[in-house]
Order: C-alpha cells, then sequence, then structure tokens
C-alpha cells in the first residue's frame, strides 16, 4: 500500500504564489516614484486700497456780483464751474452769494458781503478761512470727512464730520457759530464746547466760547430812529443794536456789528417819503426787521410878507 502524498510541495506552491502576487505590490509600495505633489492653490487676489481723491471745490450757483481770486493774483468775475485750490479765494459784494460745490461731500454757502479763502483740500480734510461775513457749511453723512472753518482775525474754528452749520465773523474777533443738523466742535482760547441741532455759541474777542444755548426764536434788534418823521437832509444815520455775532441789513447792504452787537450806517435818502428798513439774521437762522418812514423835504422855506418888504426897502425899493 502507498504511503499518503505530504503537504510540503503544496505549501511550497502556495508560498511561491503569493511571493509572486506580492512582488507588483511590493513595486508599486517602494520602488515607483510616488506621483508629483498637487500645484499649490493660487494665492487670494490681494485688494488693492481705493485710492481716495482729495476734495474738488469749485464754484457753484451764484446771484450777484462774486469775485474769485487764484493764489495771489487780482480779483476777476467768477463764474459757475471755476476750480478752486488752496490759497484762492471767494468773496461776494453787496447782493451777491454763491454757492460752493465741493464733490459730494460738502456744500458751502456764502451770504452777501462775505469773503474765504481756501487753505487746504485732502481726501479727508478741508479748511476754509472766513475773513468776515457768514458762511453756511454742509457735510453729508457718510463720506469720511471733515470740514473745518476757521476764523480770521480769532483762533477760533469750527469743525464736523456730517452737520450743517453757519459761522459769522466780523474780522475784529467776534465769532458766532449755530448749529442745524448733526453736531460741530467749536475751538476758542483752548476751550472746546460741541454745539448740537438747535444750539449756538458766540466767541468774543480775548473769550473763550459761550455754553451752548438753544438758538431764540427772535432776535434782538433795537433801531435808534430819529424822532421827528421830517428831515430837511438827504443823510441819515442809522445806529443800534442787536445780539453779537449776528448780522445786520441796513437797506439791503450787510454790516457785522462789534463786539456787543452795536452797528452804524449812513443811509442817502431820497426826496420825499422814505421807507428805511433794517434786518438782522442770526447763525441759528432767526430773523427781525423793523421799518421807518422818512420824509425828506429840502425845498427852501418861504419868505413872509414883512421880511420880503424890509429885504426891498434895503435895496431901495422894488425896481
Amino acid at each position: 500500500m502507498a504511503a499518503p502524498p505530504t503537504r510540503r510541495p503544496i505549501l511550497f506552491l502556495l508560498g511561491l504564489v503569493l511571493i509572486l502576487a506580492a512582488l507588483p505590490v511590493g513595486w508599486f509600495v517602494f520602488l515607483r516614484e510616488p506621483p508629483a505633489p498637487p500645484p499649490p492653490p493660487p494665492p487670494p487676489p490681494v485688494a488693492r486700497p481705493v485710492e481716495k481723491k482729495p476734495v474738488q471745490l469749485e464754484v457753484g450757483e451764484l446771484t450777484g456780483t462774486v469775485e474769485v481770486r487764484h493764489g495771489g493774483g487780482s480779483w476777476e468775475p467768477a463764474r459757475p464751474g471755476v476750480a478752486l485750490h488752496p490759497s484762492d479765494a471767494v468773496r461776494t459784494l453787496e447782493g451777491g452769494s454763491v454757492v460752493l460745490l465741493g464733490n459730494e461731500s460738502v456744500e458751502v454757502h456764502l451770504e452777501p458781503s462775505t469773503e474765504v479763502s481756501v487753505e487746504e483740500l485732502t481726501d479727508s480734510l478741508s479748511r476754509i478761512l472766513l475773513g468776515n461775513g457768514m458762511a453756511t457749511a454742509m457735510v453729508r453723512p457718510g463720506q469720511r470727512h471733515t470740514f473745518e472753518v476757521r476764523a480770521a482775525g480769532s483762533d477760533a474754528v469750527a469743525r464736523t464730520g456730517a452737520g450743517t452749520f453757519t459761522m459769522s465773523n466780523n474780522g475784529a474777533g467776534t465769532v458766532a457759530v449755530g448749529t442745524r443738523e448733526g453736531e460741530v466742535t467749536l475751538l476758542g482760547q483752548g476751550k472746546v464746547v460741541i454745539v448740537r441741532a438747535g444750539q449756538q455759541s458766540v466767541i468774543r474777542p480775548g473769550q473763550v466760547p459761550t455754553e451752548p444755548a438753544p438758538v431764540p426764536g427772535s432776535l434782538l434788534l433795537k433801531v435808534d430812529w430819529p424822532a421827528e418823521r421830517e428831515r430837511r437832509k438827504r443823510e441819515l444815520v442809522v445806529t443800534g443794536r442787536t445780539d453779537p455775532g449776528s448780522r445786520v441789513a441796513v437797506e439791503g447792504v450787510f454790516l457785522t456789528p462789534d463786539a456787543e452787537g452795536r452797528f452804524t450806517r449812513k443811509v442817502v435818502l431820497q426826496e420825499g417819503r422814505n421807507t428805511v428798513s433794517v434786518r438782522a439774521v442770526g447763525v441759528g437762522g432767526a430773523r427781525q426787521e423793523e421799518k421807518h418812514d422818512v420824509v425828506v423835504d429840502t425845498t427852501p422855506p418861504a419868505m413872509r410878507p414883512d421880511t420880503q418888504d424890509i429885504w426891498k426897502s434895503a435895496k431901495g425899493g422894488s425896481p
């Protein structure tokens, strides 16, 4: 009887098969070059900062006589669209007014008999100097722009980043600021006050700003009218008083009162009946007006009969 076959050949063959099967796997795992790594993702796009342009100030709508001066040149008639740069100036004469436009950020209204000069125009700050008169600045919100008004003859400075305010300057140290919208920072003599909507503050020569107070509904306007209604002269000196920081128009001609609100102006009258008007305007928008009738008669009085007889006798009688 033959002996049964051993299991060695079977195990040998099975091991050989496993070795042969493992060769491709070993080559793939150990000998094959690894695949190239994927390329790195592109860097995120760098957002370029938006270049801000400085405010461009130009002459807008105007009425009456308005003049502009470029640098140290001479005054010349202003025209809508004329660009203004630092060191330029604008002035309104009697009866004139103008609007200065600064991109979409700033709008400045100049009242009659007002002069301003441009000091600085950047993307974040615009600054003008109010030589005399009254100007209203409107700075629109959301522009991240500061508008500043300095007063000539004083260290007063008013600035806002969003708001509407009016500044008056008599050129001799009396400055007033009234805010209509937003709030305004007012500096003077080292003191800072915040003038909010519906408030006003006054700076007198050498003094700090007054504490902000509500804008009055009416202004003080006291005119010293002459007692007599009839005059032999065509000239009339109009004197009076109003609230400090206000402006006064006598017969349509604006003048700025002194630190106490006193004003004086000579008016030339016509023969016959005249109506003289005096109007006061405050930085808060309040207005007050007074009128007075005056009759001018420059005709010399007729000589009385007895006076004529004496004159004839002195001449030897009538011819």
